[in-house]
């Protein structure tokens, strides 16, 4: 019950209160690998789902997500920054640990709940960089991932885990 009830409240934090978008450069890689990795690790978990709908998302995810951290690796490279390996920050490790305790559809709920999040805050992030970030080749990838990441919240609108 106290796990519940700590996934309710985290859950319902605003998506300002836990990470706010950044327009410097490496502030921006550092976020887009971290959430691409979140979303590659967390779908990687569902991969076994029963649900095909949540399948067919987790594979697309891990699909996607795996090319824009490519297409936003290679801008760095454009902007002469050097990115280290993504990492993902305290809450994306905690939403990861969530979804290894729960099982069946409840993990398969858990999964779209965090997805809907986790893709409202990439949105934001890209959407941020793309208009008002400092390095053009990472502006241009910003542009062109954010429509793929109103996309995926689309889907995820129409899922019920």
């Amino acid at each position: 019950m106290l796990r519940h009830l700590a996934l309710v409240a985290a859950l319902s934090l605003p998506v300002a209160a836990v990470a706010a978008p950044t327009t410097s450069p490496t502030g921006y890689v550092a976020q887009a690998g971290a959430s691409d990795l979140y979303e590659i690790t967390s779908s990687k978990l569902v991969m076994t789902s029963h649900n095909p709908q949540v399948r067919d998302f987790a594979q697309q995810m891990v699909r996607d997500h795996t090319q824009s951290t490519a297409e936003v690796k290679a801008a760095a490279m454009r902007a002469h920054l050097h990115p280290a390996p993504p990492h993902m920050n305290a809450m994306q490790t905690r939403m990861v640990s969530q979804l290894r305790q729960a099982s069946g559809s409840a993990r398969d709920r858990l999964y779209v709940q965090q997805q809907k999040q986790a893709h409202q805050m990439a949105l934001d992030l890209h959407r941020t960089y793309s208009e008002r970030g400092t390095a053009a080749p990472l502006k241009m990838t910003a542009a062109k991932i954010t429509p793929i990441v109103q996309s995926h919240l689309d889907m995820l609108r129409g899922m019920h885990g």
